[in-house]
């Protein structure tokens, strides 16, 4: 039938059929994504489109008869459907007497399976995105170790059965440094009193200046922490560990001034690849976020441009990085944060949008709500008010939940929820991108 394109900023310059009666449609869908992946990589294009692919079904019969049999209902069998990490775009569910239409929206691209999920359920309606806060926030308080007055803006993630993380730990002398901790249910945590350690190359003792606002992320059997620190400037610093007992530093890999550097979870089209958000050394007015690969984990390049601020009020100053992007079947789903300015300060918001999977540069949905904005007492009050700062998130790929690690007020650890298909649909939903978010990012 017809098709109406009302995207006026798009512009088909050429368009190209693929063909081949030898090739199966699943070996020629991936060959039009090799293609298109090579095309973007060429000058002055901008978006390339595959017209024609098809989503993948399943089709499932179920014998009414027999489910009775076993006392189970189609209600149960769709229930278990949904909670599988690998589910199909939207399916049907044909029985004896109708047809049962089944539609998600997200699922994780992930079979990792998170024990002790933390979780808290949220309500039934939502007046706004559906993000809710843990009912027992905040989970981290004032004055938790020995000489840190505060613990903010810090990452966690599961360690074997349990949960680990690395916190900005501000001292009583005002100095951030980044402190190890514990957990069993990742709400409740356990500090180590002395600050992480970290070494170089020959195991010598190598120590940042000062280091704050940590994310924390695993690539391949590695777990990497970035942090800011100062570089002669503001700038990324990062170091490996494989068992959370020896920290080693690996090359800064930005010039100053840099900050809000995150490490995606796995490599794509075999590199690393990092979003960033080009600073000054002060409160910086302005910031867009960036994305670097390297082949190594110690040259980077392939800079490319991914978000701009937007006349949002809640992201109208500048934006960066917030947690790692979790893989979806959507693509990379992103929580981030915003800022507007105000009479009285900053406020710090946090946003969502989902990236390409291939081509991360590409924003192919940007919320134009704010997912989470200061509203609670220990958000707007603090060591700097009106902060809700995320940094990282728990997500298990069986239920599809997720568990949102945020800073709040620059004092206080806050802890919030959502699922992969609520989020998912609500930023799509609401999503308003512009010509930067869709472009490569390169000029």
């Amino acid at each position: 039938g017809p098709a109406i394109n009302d995207r006026f900023d798009d512009v088909y310059g050429t368009i190209y059929a693929l063909s081949g009666d030898e090739f199966s449609y699943e070996e020629k869908r991936q060959q039009a994504e090799n293609l298109k992946r090579q095309l973007l990589s060429v000058p002055n294009v901008k978006k390339i489109t595959l017209i024609g692919v098809q989503e993948k079904s399943l089709d499932i019969t179920i014998n009414k008869d027999k489910l009775a049999s076993y006392k189970v209902t189609v209600q149960q069998v769709l229930n278990a459907l949904k909670q599988q990490s690998a589910m199909v775009p939207a399916g049907m569910v044909n029985t004896d007497t109708n047809n049962v239409y089944i539609r998600v929206n997200g699922v994780f691209d992930s079979v990792d399976a998170v024990k002790n999920m933390p979780w808290q359920e949220g309500p039934a309606e939502f007046s706004g995105a559906p993000v809710w806060r843990y009912g027992e926030n905040p989970i981290i308080g004032r004055n938790p170790v020995k000489e840190v007055a505060r613990i903010f803006n810090s990452a966690v993630m599961p360690y074997g059965d349990e949960f680990i993380g690395v916190f900005r730990g501000e001292q009583t002398n005002g100095i951030p440094y980044i402190y190890l901790g514990r957990s069993k249910d990742a709400i409740h945590w356990n500090f180590d009193e002395n600050k992480i350690q970290f070494v170089d190359e020959e195991g010598k003792p190598f120590m940042p200046v000062y280091a704050y606002d940590p994310r924390l992320v695993k690539v391949e059997d590695t777990y990497y922490i970035i942090w800011c620190q100062d570089f002669y400037g503001a700038a990324i610093g990062m170091a490996k560990t494989k068992d959370f007992e020896t920290f080693v530093r690996v090359e800064n890999p930005f010039l100053p001034f840099n900050r809000n550097a995150v490490l995606f979870p796995r490599k794509i089209n075999g590199n690393f690849v990092m979003l960033s958000r080009p600073s000054d050394s002060g409160h910086t007015p302005f910031g867009d976020i960036f994305l670097s690969e390297s082949p190594d984990m110690l040259y980077w390049g392939k800079h490319r441009h991914v978000m701009s601020k937007s006349p949002e009020w809640w992201e109208s100053l500048k934006i960066g990085g917030g947690a790692a992007p979790i893989e979806t079947n959507e693509g990379w789903l992103l929580f981030y944060h915003g800022v507007s300015g105000t009479c009285n300060g900053y406020v710090y918001s946090i946003g969502g949008a989902i990236l390409d999977k291939e081509n991360p540069s590409i924003v192919k949905y940007r919320c134009q709500n704010f997912l989470l904005t200061p509203e609670e007492w220990y958000e707007e009050r603090g060591f700097v008010p009106n902060v809700t700062f995320p940094c990282a998130t728990i997500h298990d790929a069986e239920t599809g939940k997720i568990a949102i690690y945020y800073g709040a007020a620059d004092t206080y650890v806050g802890l919030a929820f959502t699922t992969v298909d609520l989020i998912v649909d609500y930023i799509k939903k609401n999503s308003v991108v512009r010509e930067s978010d869709t472009e490569i990012g390169r000029r």
